[in-house]
């Protein structure tokens, strides 16, 4: 019944003449695909400075994906170069510092290793930011892409001002 009606419709908008414009309406909607060369990468500097740890990893994350940008496509490097600063300043809620672990295996019988928190951020503070953030970012190839344009800092300096990044506030990104 349905093919019946829309038969039914394109004949009267052959009959009217409207048939034109109708096509060009929807020849104007196309998805568009990134890729490579069309991609606009920006460099953008992230505040971590009294930011919780989780809620800053994802907005990064969204940020190194380009989700936040219309043309994003999946399997394609869209996202921007992100510089965070200020990693020794982050914040964990509740006993997150004791209680939270951070494992690695060594690869021999007995070699699993394991970190609190407070114990891996004294010994790098970087490495908290980055771990969140690697695990929020898919797991293959392009991840190991995005990966490589997460630039974190412990303190407010960084060696990326040739690039003049712009500064995003993270409390007004959703």
């Amino acid at each position: 019944m349905l093919i019946k009606y829309i038969i039914v419709d394109l004949h009267a908008l052959l009959r009217d003449g409207n048939l034109k414009n109708w096509i060009l309406d929807t020849i104007s909607f196309k998805t568009i695909s990134a890729n490579k060369n069309t991609v606009d990468k920006k460099w953008v500097v992230v505040d971590a400075d009294g930011q919780n740890l989780g809620r800053l990893a994802s907005k990064v994350a969204i940020l190194l994906r380009g989700k936040h940008k219309p043309n994003f496509t999946p399997h394609v490097d869209c996202g921007d170069n992100v510089i965070v600063i200020n990693s020794k300043k982050i914040k964990l809620s509740g006993n997150k510092w004791e209680q939270k672990k951070y494992i690695r295996y060594t690869g021999y019988p007995g070699g699993q290793r394991s970190l609190n928190a407070l114990e891996q951020f004294e010994k790098n503070p970087n490495s908290i930011i980055e771990k969140s953030v690697k695990g929020m970012l898919p797991k293959n190839k392009l991840g190991a892409n995005l990966f490589r344009n997460l630039h974190v800092f412990p303190d407010s300096e960084h060696k990326f001002e040739a690039q003049k990044p712009t500064k995003i506030d993270l409390n007004k990104v959703n």
